[in-house]
């Protein structure tokens, strides 16, 4: 089960740099409430990634493409209606839907 962002977490990334790519992509994951775990499986990476980017530690350059491309889904995403995520279960069901497993 994804667990949801913790309120230190969410201070700690109040307080940290926007113009880092993996802070833009947590807030935006924060927003939508998509759970880091499941970003990490529509990204190919681990969670501890995520959280490391979230976190303000650089996105590297090969992976730098997907992860803007998938801002770009959820943003529209959010636009449409269709995010924020519920709840957990639907956040899982709107990942699988995205990478189609």
């Amino acid at each position: 089960m994804a667990r949801s962002y913790g309120h230190k977490f969410l201070l700690e990334l109040s307080q940290n740099d926007n113009t880092l790519l993996g802070v833009q992509l947590a807030r935006l994951c924060v927003d939508a409430n998509l759970p880091a775990a499941y970003v990490a499986r529509a990204l190919q990476v681990s969670p501890m990634t995520v959280y490391k980017w979230f976190r303000g530690m650089g996105v590297r350059e090969n992976k730098r493409k997907t992860v803007e491309v998938f801002m770009d889904l959820v943003r529209q995403d959010m636009q449409d209606g269709l995010l924020p995520a519920a709840n957990a279960a639907s956040a899982k069901e709107y990942i699988r839907n995205m990478i189609g497993a």
